[in-house]
């Protein structure tokens, strides 16, 4: 019984010192999944604590938990639209990129360790994915907003790279343990991965979301009926041969997209549960190391993780997305410098454990190293590397806070809460403000007192205004309230004109003294952008023509809406 007090007792001191760490992780730059990893060695054996943690199956099974926690809050936060820029190239990545990363590594490993083909190539495999907890967590926690093209790309392909990770180490796994099938059986385990994986996780997400979108349940139990079925459909994947990650992500990704009032309580609690998620399984996995034993792989570990980062991995990028899809070099290079690892590759390097491969402790050591450096070398940099290749985009005004009504079953009105910081607005009476024809005034706070907002009621610094509309109205309504700060970097990256993306050519070249070639004569603006950056647009996309830089500032759809025009 006293056991069951002392697992609550570590268990719940951990997680609350992980949280705690949180704030250590916004202040100093350290990666927040290197600081979870960090207290479950220091917990661990050789620790403070001493916890005697082995049970590789166990972790085995906590790992595919997690990890299918994660997945399926990373698919219902993923946009589809995104996939009109990233899917393509995030798939080549997802497929050949993995290959490509793990044959790579894998001859770098059998050099460094002089270890066998077969066995260096798995130590390539294990570590040849990129992870999605460490994707998705860098990238919303970090502050860091890059254009779409990039982010997109990166957020799909750790969401859709595990099956090819997976079938990779389990073949190489039973070549060495001697049951290796034959190649018909390895290219059908290999087409049973996706496809399956893709069919069931499409199919049971779509389902899935009708039948929450459907369903009248108490708020609550939305995002726990969400989290059955997402893990239903991973389990029958899985079951059935295919890829229940790839499966998980692409249910998450089902349900995300259909609107309805059960996105409002779904998405926080899985908020949480993915943090659950991360911070259980890096703890556990940082219990699992034997801090001495990676001490004594350290170095050619540290080798292999600078094969990784600084050679694979970019060579990787460049084969399968460069010369297919328009990214641009600084663009290429980013991707290439955030191929993040985490846990799968950990979780993977317990396969050869359980499998029982020679030397199996080499490999989860190997892999816990490469995942140690890729945070803190990849991970640390992450912002200064986003600003430095000018791949982020600035980050407007957006409300305070906002929660739906609960009026309308779909498209539902919002409560949107601002506050003002405009120095432009401060006086300015109600009456004066252009407001989108849908939105109002609900209420105005002032020095924490409740103002009823008439058309003569003046604006003041500070004041707290809540506004009532729907989500079509957010770009205006943000727009209004941009505050001087933001307003200021959003000229310095746009420029301080935009002009229409529906306006002429040949108006815009007699206004500047611009000169237009014979095929560009009757383009609009927008369709002039378009072609100069290949196809598929995104905002923050730049075009340097006749000295003045043409920066997409607005898109709907993918369609240019607005356009800055930048002097330097």
């Amino acid at each position: 019984m006293d056991a069951i007090y002392t697992f609550f007792l570590v268990g719940g001191s951990l997680m609350a010192l992980s949280i705690l760490a949180s704030r250590l992780s916004s202040m100093m730059g350290v990666p927040l999944l290197l600081i979870f990893l960090g207290l479950g060695m220091l917990a661990g054996e050789e620790g403070l604590l001493g916890v005697e943690f082995d049970d590789y199956t166990m972790a085995f099974t906590i790992g595919h938990l997690a990890l299918a926690m994660i997945l399926l809050d990373g698919g219902l936060r993923t946009r589809l639209k995104t996939f009109r820029v990233g899917f393509r190239p995030a798939l080549s990545l997802a497929t050949f990129g993995v290959f490509i990363t793990s044959a790579i590594v894998g001859v770098i490993s059998m050099w460094v360790f002089d270890l066998s083909l077969v066995q260096g190539l798995l130590v390539g495999a294990i570590v040849g994915s990129t992870d999605a907890a460490a994707v998705f967590s860098m990238l919303s926690g970090r502050g860091v907003n890059l254009n779409e093209r990039v982010g997109a790309t990166l957020e799909i392909e750790s969401g859709t790279n595990d099956p090819m990770a997976i079938f990779l180490t389990l073949m190489l796994v039973e070549l060495l343990v001697g049951d290796i099938g034959g190649i018909g059986e390895t290219l059908l385990f290999f087409i049973s991965q996706f496809g399956i994986g893709l069919v069931v996780g499409i199919g049971g997400g779509w389902l899935s979301a009708k039948l929450l979108r459907w369903l009248d349940l108490a708020p609550g139990l939305y995002a726990m009926l969400a989290l059955a079925l997402g893990f239903s459909v991973f389990g029958l994947t899985s079951v059935l041969g295919g890829s229940g990650f790839l499966a998980i992500y692409l249910a998450g990704l089902m349900i995300g997209n259909q609107p309805g009032r059960h996105l409002n309580f779904i998405l926080p609690v899985h908020d949480g549960l993915a943090w659950l998620s991360q911070i259980g399984l890096f703890l556990v996995l940082g219990l699992l190391v034997t801090p001495s034993q990676l001490w004594d792989v350290a170095l050619p570990a540290g080798l292999v993780a600078l094969a990784l980062i600084f050679v694979a991995r970019p060579l990787a990028v460049l084969i399968t997305i460069k010369p297919f899809f328009k990214f641009r070099w600084r663009e290429t290079f980013f991707i290439a410098w955030v191929g993040l690892r985490g846990a799968v590759p950990i979780v993977l390097a317990i396969f050869p454990l359980i499998g029982g491969v020679e030397n199996a402790s080499l490999y989860f050591n190997v892999a816990f190293a490469v995942v140690l450096m890729s945070l803190l070398i990849q991970g640390g940099s992450l912002t200064f590397m986003a600003r430095w290749l000018k791949v982020e985009v600035p980050v407007g005004t957006t409300p305070n806070r906002r929660g739906p009504l609960g009026i309308m079953p779909d498209n539902d009105f919002e409560m949107f809460v601002y506050v003002v910081e405009n120095e432009d607005l401060e006086d300015v009476p109600i009456r004066l403000l252009r407001f989108p024809s849908g939105a109002l005034i609900s209420a105005l706070f002032r020095n924490h007192v409740m103002l009823h907002p008439k058309g003569s009621t003046r604006l003041k610094l500070d004041d707290v205004i809540c506004v009532i509309g729907r989500t079509e109205d957010l770009v205006a309504l943000n727009r209004l309230f941009n505050g001087d700060a933001k307003l200021k970097q959003e000229r310095a990256f746009f420029g301080t004109f935009t002009l229409d993306g529906e306006a002429q050519m040949q108006d815009i070249a007699q206004a500047y003294g611009l000169t237009l070639s014979p095929g560009e004569q009757d383009m609009t603006l927008a369709e002039f952008i378009s072609l100069r950056v290949g196809g598929h647009p995104v905002v923050g996309d730049d075009v340097d023509w006749h000295g003045i830089h043409w920066v997409v500032s607005e898109m709907e759809g993918g369609n240019i809406t607005r356009v800055g025009l930048r002097l330097y």
